[in-house]
């Protein structure tokens, strides 16, 4: 594998940083520890201009080449952990109870930084590189912060790019598609109101436990029955709260869960459907409904040309024709859809090796595709045209 030797050099640094910031996890826009730590690395690699406080505690760097003027590109990483109880050994591991970096971006992180550094040095690229560190992808929308303080506007970036793990996928190969990658993904809650009573005498009774079943199978008529077979849509419910005794019907029932999609107009189609069975249901029974439907990330859409210009700069390091270009879309979500949604752009992934998967308490980056990693954002920068 063509590693940068420079990146190579890096790996054990880089590890250690990564293994810092897995010890110390925080979550959501409280990564105020992370945030400086990265703060501190951008200013000690000698970048333009370090930004604080973008989308609340993102940090962003930048770093301006040597190879004349270009396009401004952006390379984004994600700092949040989970709240997750750890579950592994390793010497590294969650110092936080109830919290872990169980989705990688620890590592994500490492590798912008580590990279970061090495363009800083070299600057052997036209135009500017921006480099992206944001807080809150495990359902803050961060992402969507960083963009609406205006970070595409303030740093004039015309393209911009992400890379995430993926457990499963050989280590250190890169995988990826143009269109729709990770799924939409809304979440909603189905309050069911009726009659409650003694459990003896239902008659008596308007029973929100039956009519909330009812209402969990007919739901999934959405995918099997309302949506063309090739329109990929996931309904799941998965929390059905309801009574609090063996012998009384209660009054209420609440249920909730999420739906994922892939297309826009899917995502409508299942917020309507959602809406349309649930009251139906509940009024053939004289019960009643309020749906809360909370719309949240975006599909997340690599756009065609940015996703061959990710290809390339990953096949200069894993070789010709060795990056996949036609994966199956995700039904996770990813608020990368933000920024993609503000510029043309693409997510790329690269392969965690055989390790358990993302938000699983047994779950540990691997720090052998650091090198992987770092390589590929200095080609992403250093393949950057001049203008």
């Amino acid at each position: 594998m063509p590693l940068l030797n420079r990146a190579a050099e890096l790996q054990d640094e880089v590890s250690g940083w990564r293994r810092h910031l897995h010890a110390h996890p925080e979550l959501m826009f409280d990564v105020h520890d992370t945030a400086a730590f990265v703060t501190d690395k951008l200013r000690a690699f000698g970048c333009d201009e370090v930004v604080t406080g973008l989308g609340r505690t993102g940090v962003v760097g930048v770093i301006k080449g040597n190879r004349g003027e270009g396009e401004t590109i952006g390379m984004r990483a994600d700092m949040d952990a989970l709240p997750i109880h750890e579950a592994t050994d390793v010497p590294h591991k969650s110092t936080i109870a109830g919290k872990m970096h169980a989705c990688g971006h620890d590592g994500h992180t490492s590798m912008l930084l580590g990279a970061a550094k090495y363009l800083a040095e070299t600057r052997n690229f036209a135009g500017t590189v921006v480099v992206i560190f944001q807080p809150a992808e495990e359902g803050g929308g961060g992402g969507n912060e960083m963009v609406r303080d205006g970070l595409m506007e303030r740093f004039g970036i015309d393209r911009v790019y992400g890379m995430h793990n993926m457990p499963g996928v050989d280590a250190g190969a890169f995988v990826i598609r143009p269109g729709a990658l990770c799924a939409a993904t809304d979440e909603f809650t189905i309050t069911v109101t009726g009659k409650g009573g003694h459990a003896a005498m239902p008659q008596k009774s308007i029973d929100p436990i039956v009519i909330g079943a009812q209402i969990v199978t007919a739901l999934q008529s959405i995918a099997s029955r309302n949506t063309d077979p090739v329109g990929s849509i996931v309904v799941s419910v998965t929390k059905f709260n309801a009574g609090t005794a063996y012998n009384v019907i209660p009054g209420t029932a609440v249920l909730a869960g999420t739906v994922r999609t892939l297309d826009e107009d899917v995502r409508k189609l299942g917020e309507e459907r959602l809406h349309a069975i649930t009251h139906g249901i509940c009024e053939a029974h004289g019960a009643e409904a309020h749906i809360k439907w909370h719309r949240g990330y975006p599909v997340t859409v690599n756009h065609a040309d940015e996703t061959m210009i990710a290809a390339d700069a990953a096949e200069q390091i894993t070789g010709q024709g060795t990056v996949p270009t036609d994966i199956k879309p995700m039904m996770g979500g990813e608020d990368f859809s933000y920024m993609l949604n503000a510029r043309p752009g693409a997510m790329i992934m690269i392969g965690n090796g055989d390790s358990a998967g993302l938000h699983h308490p047994e779950y540990d980056f691997n720090d052998q595709i650091i090198p992987a990693g770092i390589s590929f954002w200095a080609k992403l920068a250093e393949t950057n045209p001049a203008r």
